[in-house]
């Protein structure tokens, strides 16, 4: 349920959001429309318009809303893009991707949290294209890709993923192995060539990659 107190806790959100330096006027909507609370543990449903992070389960978290915010702004979205998004995790941040009208494409290695979403996405009137299984590989079916973000610390750019992000598409992925990683944004200019910015430190949960997947 959504109610006016979570109506203004999110424009309080918003306001903060600004204030750290999120001009997209269109993600600042995304998350103003966007009941956070919803994918919150009950525990945790009265914190869930801080700028927090929080657990959500199978040892993943829900990302405080200005990395979600900060890593959908670096997108650039325009509204049609088709995007692929590695971590599904809680589904908030595919739920901000929706609302701002892109085609998603999301993956998730966790079984639970995936199930989770599988229900929770039509609950809340969205529709997106759900996969369980490794996000290292990508979706070469559904490829080339507009955008791809990936919501969960790399220790390196997986070749896969470069090579289905369309030539002039843009790629949001945290990089490093350490306790931080630096944010990085890659656009694609020819075929295997790539421009590379990087946006500062970051803390993720790790992008996990081996053949089992958990259950």
């Amino acid at each position: 349920m959504d109610t006016y107190r979570h109506k203004g806790l999110r424009k309080k959100l918003v306001e903060l959001l600004k204030e750290k330096g999120i001009t997209d006027e269109q993600v600042l909507e995304a998350i103003n429309s966007i009941p956070r609370h919803l994918f919150l543990d009950n525990a945790f449903v009265n914190f869930a318009y801080q700028d927090k992070a929080f657990p959500i389960g199978a040892g993943q978290t829900i990302s405080q809303p200005f990395t979600v915010a900060f890593q959908t702004q670096l997108l650039e979205l325009e509204r049609g893009d088709k995007v692929l998004e590695i971590g599904t995790g809680s589904a908030y941040q595919t739920c901000v991707l929706l609302e701002m009208k892109a085609k998603v494409f999301s993956i998730e290695r966790q079984k639970l949290l995936f199930q989770r979403a599988k229900v929770l996405l039509p609950k809340m009137g969205y529709s997106a294209k759900l996969f369980f299984g490794d996000g290292y590989k990508g979706q070469p079916a559904f490829a080339p890709f507009d955008k791809i973000i990936i919501t969960a610390g790399a220790p390196f750019i997986p070749e896969d993923l470069k090579k289905q992000l369309k030539v002039g598409g843009i790629m949001v992925i945290p990089v490093g192995e350490g306790e931080s990683q630096v944010m990085q944004r890659l656009r694609k200019i020819g075929e295997t060539e790539f421009e590379y910015e990087e946006f500062g430190d970051f803390k993720f949960v790790p992008l996990l990659q081996d053949k089992s997947f958990s259950n």
